[in-house]
Formats: C-alpha cells, structure tokens, sequence
C-alpha cells in the first residue's frame, strides 16, 4: 500500500506540470487561430447600409486596436490571475456567468454517456467473448461498424426527428469505440496460455473474466477510458446546438459563429483541462496496476 503511495505523489508533479504547459499552449494557438480566422471583428453594426465608409472603418479599426493579439494576451493573463474571464462580445455576458450556467448540462450528459457507452459496449463485449459464438461476434462487430458511419450530426437530426431523449446520442457515439477496443483486448487475453488452463481446469467463466482477463487488460481500458472523455467532448458540440442542449457543447457553437475571442478561448482551455484531467487520472490509475506488487 505504501508503495501505491509513494508511486502516485511521485507521479502528481509530472501531470501537473503536462497539464499546466499543455493549457499554456492550448491558450496561445486557440486565440491565435481566432483571431486569425476570416470574417473576425466583423459584426452586424459594420453591415448597417446607412453608415458611411469612414464610419466602417471606424468602428473596423477600433476593434482591430481592441482586440489585437498582443493586447489580448496580456489582458487576458492579466484577467485570469484576478479570477476574471472577461465577458462575452457576442452575448454581452460575463464569461465566467456564461461556463458556470452552462458547464453542469455538459457534465451531467457526458457523465450520462459515459455510463452508457461503457456499459453497453464492457458488456456485449464480455458475451461475445465468454460466448465464443461467431454468429454473435459477427452481428455485434457489424452492428458498431454501422454505428461508427454515422456522424454526431446525423445522429442528432435522427433524434429530434424521432423525438427520442438526446442525451442517449453521445452514449451511441462512445459505445462502439469501446466495444471493438474493449473486444479485442478482452479476446486476446482469453487466448491467453494461463486463461486456456484455467478453462482446462474447470473454473467458471465469471471468475476466469474476473482474474485472469480483466485485471492485465486494465491499464488499457483506463487509456481508453480517458479518451472516450475527449471524444464525448467534441461530440457534444454539434448534438447540443442540433438538439437546443444548453451546455457548454452549444456555447461553443454560438461563440465560434460570432468570433467571440474571450469566450472561445476560455472554452477551449476548459475543454483542454477536462480531457488532460481524465486522461491523467486514467494514466495514473493505470500505473497503478503496473506498480503494485506481486
């Protein structure tokens, strides 16, 4: 137990560090590719027919000036280390107000998916496996195979359509990268020389998955675990603003539209922060498994 321990406060640092960098320059190319992007610091006062060419280029240069790289960066460091967002250009709300509203509809539906998706596809998985049936494998594999073709926007369409509850959407999404992985690795642990002479010895099948198959595919399933948090990430940006979800997925979306460079770059440091976090819980849960002893 002790030496769990020691392994995780040895590991901590190392992840915050990969978190803190990352984040850094996750921020830096987020704000640079907004403000880059065409049509950017254009707005609907700029569209009015009834001003004139220099009062365009008027309002054109005053927001060039306000929102300039350099003078971003350092008022958005100078912002966040007073705990200050700033507000939003597009929906005249303070960002921080905007996150907080929206974040626990996001969580609440990935946390949703998740359980979902990992439970459907750790599942059939299993019985594919413990089964051994190639009729059952075949249906299973090509039924995911299906499920992988359609795209996150189809699936939402599909789902307003059918007025079916939308946050199944994203546990449809994750269940078949799960599955496919989670069947692979669970099958070439059965073939296993130790796992072929426990079934020689006549233990039961529940208890072979339970000891002898699960516990080496762990560190794997973890890594897997914590990608699928990044893949119901993204999805959620179209299925939110499809289905009128009012999560972050949705704000993104509206933010995007409008150029809105506060509110894009927070958002993507916020989603960059949620899948580095999984994915180190997960890495580190999974070295666990590799640190303990025999």
């Amino acid at each position: 137990m002790n030496r769990l321990v020691m392994h995780i406060l040895r590991e901590l640092p190392k992840h915050g560090l990969k978190l803190l960098l990352t984040l850094l320059v996750g921020c830096f190319f987020a704000a640079t590719l907004v403000r880059v992007a065409p049509g950017f610091g254009v707005d609907e006062e700029q569209l009015d027919i009834r001003l004139s060419t220099q009062s365009v280029e008027s309002i054109r240069n005053s927001q060039a000036a306000k929102e300039s790289l350099p003078a971003f960066y350092a008022d958005f460091a100078t912002r966040l280390l007073h705990g200050d967002l700033g507000t939003s250009r597009t929906l005249q709300q303070p960002v921080k107000q905007l996150i907080s509203d929206r974040l626990p509809e996001t969580l609440k539906s990935v946390s949703l998916a998740l359980i979902f998706g990992w439970t459907l596809g750790i599942s059939l998985a299993m019985i594919s496996v413990a089964a051994r049936s190639r009729a059952a494998d075949a249906f299973f594999s090509f039924s995911c195979g299906v499920l992988l073709c359609i795209p996150a926007a189809l699936w939402a369409l599909l789902f307003l359509l059918a007025r079916a509850p939308e946050r199944l959407i994203l546990g449809l999404i994750v269940f078949p990268k799960v599955y496919n992985f989670s069947r692979n690795l669970l099958l070439r642990g059965a073939n296993d020389l130790h796992v072929l002479s426990a079934h020689a010895r006549g233990l039961s099948t529940v208890r072979i998955l339970a000891w002898h198959i699960f516990p080496p595919a762990a560190p794997q399933l973890l890594a897997v675990l914590g990608i699928s948090v990044s893949i119901t990430l993204a999805a959620a940006v179209p299925v939110e603003a499809l289905c009128d979800l009012p999560g972050i997925g949705q704000l993104a979306w509206k933010a995007a539209l409008g150029r809105d460079l506060y509110l894009l770059t927070t958002l993507s440091i916020l989603v960059t922060a949620m899948t580095l976090l999984a994915n180190s819980v997960c890495e580190l849960l999974g070295s666990m498994f590799h640190a303990r002893p025999a």
